[in-house]
């Protein structure tokens, strides 16, 4: 897998092309992610993994994480 072929997404809630970004892409059916800041760690996993993440944070399962950096 190459990074370059990868349509990398960042969020519009991590402050535009700033080094504390997580961006996201799709590459072979899978879901990739990896931090702007060293963007040549690259993690992989499903789209339903990523879905059943995705509705935690929504139901605030992970706030405790986020409340302890501020």
């Amino acid at each position: 897998m190459s990074a370059e072929q990868i349509e990398w997404q960042r969020s519009s809630f991590s402050g535009g092309n700033g080094p504390n970004c997580v961006e996201v892409g799709a590459h072979d059916g899978q879901i990739v992610m990896r931090e702007s800041d060293d963007p040549s760690i690259v993690v992989t996993t499903s789209r339903e993994k990523l879905a059943a993440f995705i509705l935690g944070v929504k139901a605030g399962e992970f706030d405790h994480l986020v409340k302890a950096c501020q």
